[in-house]
Order: C-alpha cells, then structure tokens, then sequence
C-alpha cells in the first residue's frame, strides 16, 4: 500500500525532544496502538529526526513516519535523498519526507546561512536531490515528499515538484485555497491544534502559549494576515484569531473543525494537541484518544 493510501486516517504531530528515548519509543507504540496512520515529528534544535525516526520505527510495525518538517539548510540535498531511501528502505516503505524552508531567525540568526531567496533555495534543492545518487539497495517505493507551504508560490511548487504540501497552524479556508493550487492528485497534509477542554479561558491560554512562539516569524504572520486577520489580532489574541487557529471544545466540536479541513480538501490531518493544563511534556492522551480514528 503507497503511503497516500496509509494516510487516508488521520495522523499525530507533536515534538519528542523533551522525552527520552525509551519514551518517545512508548508515545509511538502508544499512537500506534490508536490507530493513527502517521506520527509527524519536526526539527528546530533538538534531535535530528532522521536518526530518531529510524529508532522508532525498528520499534514499531505499521505507524508511518513524516519528518514535519526537516530543515533544507541544515543538510546537503545528497545526504537528505541518503537519508530519505534508507529510512524508507529499512522500514517497509513507512517513511514520508517534508521538508522546509524554516525561518530567518533560525536560518540567519542562528545558523548565520543566508536566507535572502527561500523559494528559489527550495527550487534549487529539489532539483539537486532528484540528480543525487543512490547506490544502494533502493526502497520498493521512491519515499513521497511533501513541502511546509503557506503562501501560493511555494504552494505551487509543492504541486509542480513534489507529492504535496505540509501547511502548518493555519485553518480550513487555507485548506481550501490550498487545495485549489496543488491540484486534486496531491498529498495535503494539515496540522491543526486541538485544545480538548470546554473552559474557553484555559483553551484561549494554551493557544496563547502555542501561537506565541510563532507571532514574530514573518512566514505565520503574513500567512494569517493573507487570511484577513490584522496585526491586532495576532498581537493581541483576539477570540476571532483563536477560534480559527485551534480547535477546541468536546471532542464532537474538535471533530467538527476536522471535518472542515477534510471537506476543504485535506488529505490527511496532524492532530496537535496542546496542553491544557497538565506541564507535562507527554501529550494530552485523553484528545488523541477522543480523536483516534475510529478503524
């Protein structure tokens, strides 16, 4: 079965850093055992996510594996397409690559590279990896690619040279627009926040926490003000923002704003559920059980 298939349930994004290893193998098993298709895992500073993929999927048997996503400036696009065939040959074709263009404070600030053309770096990238070799033994299935996409040009050169988009904190009207570019034939694979309380205060302040690590990188900003929110509405957390961003409530209502994306042309959704409450580094088992696909 081709991973577009496999990704017909709906998924889990969440970072694994703060775990140790042996836990991030239990969250895994754990998602696994759900029924989720897909465990999403990014880069920013922590582990590398190639070498920590191969440990969990020597430990699982059927959860597909999605880097979300893996930063292009921080590897040459030879060892990335290494990486990608080998994960995808050693696990049973259960390995999807996203990949990204990061941010500038992360790529200038902190890795001192240049940032100054992030569309045509990924162009370029794209075509350096399809011309890199592979000389071993290679997967059954060329691993699909997928690209962290918010603004129309890169969402269309997600559609012209890859499987898909990997769109990140954004809502079912992005879903929709994104979906109209890519085309039907691609792999759209939404992240969306779910905070499962139904206290509006304490789902407004796990959104805060979680949007206010992303207020000042001028991809997401610019992304929410193409869908008409104001800086003031970013800055200062409006109901109207927040509602729109992250899902909360019971889980029917959760449910509901899933659905939407489905119904705006989500292929796949990355449930990420965000801490309401708890401190804790794990994630809210009690949303990725209320949310688990149901076979």
């Amino acid at each position: 079965m081709h991973i577009k298939e496999k990704l017909d349930k709906r998924g889990v994004w969440f970072f694994t850093d703060h775990m140790t290893s042996e836990e991030a193998i239990a969250f895994a098993q754990r998602v696994e055992k759900l029924n989720y298709s897909a465990l999403w895992l990014p880069e920013t500073t922590g582990r590398d996510p190639f070498s920590h993929i191969a440990l969990l999927t020597a430990h699982t048997s059927e959860l597909v594996f999605a880097t979300g996503i893996a930063n292009i400036y921080h590897r040459h696009p030879g060892v990335t397409k290494q990486a990608a065939a080998t994960l995808a040959e050693m696990s049973d074709n259960r390995f999807l690559l996203g990949l990204g263009v990061s941010h500038a404070p992360i790529v200038e600030g902190l890795r001192e590279l240049d940032y100054s053309k992030p569309l045509s770096s990924m162009r370029q990238y794209l075509e350096d990896m399809g011309k890199s070799p592979y000389t071993a033994i290679p997967p059954s299935v060329e691993p699909p690619c997928v690209l962290a996409a918010l603004g129309p040009k890169m969402l269309e050169l997600s559609g012209e040279s890859t499987d898909g988009a990997h769109p990140y904190f954004t809502t079912p009207e992005h879903t929709a627009m994104a979906k109209k570019i890519l085309g039907k034939e691609k792999m759209l694979c939404v992240e969306q926040k779910v905070a499962l309380t139904t206290n509006k205060e304490i789902a407004h302040g796990a959104a805060r926490i979680a949007y206010s690590r992303h207020a000042s990188l001028p991809n997401y900003r610019n992304n929410w003000k193409r869908l008409g929110f104001t800086d003031d509405d970013i800055d200062f957390g409006t109901d109207r923002f927040i509602d729109a961003v992250v899902a909360w409530g019971t889980p029917d209502q959760i449910n509901a704003r899933l659905v939407e994306h489905e119904e705006a042309g989500a292929t796949h959704i990355c449930i990420h559920p965000l801490d309401v409450g708890t401190e804790s580094s794990s994630p809210s088992w009690e949303a990725l059980e209320a949310l688990a696909p149901s076979n």
